[in-house]
């Protein structure tokens, strides 16, 4: 672990740092899955909307 002195004698500990890489762009397959799952999300959200809409307007 690495310890650094500071004034007056007291220690700090330091977490390690991970190791830095360079992010890869996504592939075709994933682009497809984030189209998919935002189609399906966006469904879902209206799909909610639309019964608490009917729920509300009930009485």
């Amino acid at each position: 672990m690495p310890y650094t002195s500071e004034e007056g004698g007291r220690l700090n500990n330091f977490a390690r740092e991970p190791k830095v890489y360079q992010a890869e762009p996504p592939t075709a397959n994933q682009k497809r899955n984030y189209i998919f799952l935002g189609i399906l999300g966006a469904a879902l959200i209206g799909g909610l909307i639309f019964v608490a809409y009917s729920v509300s307007s009930v009485s």
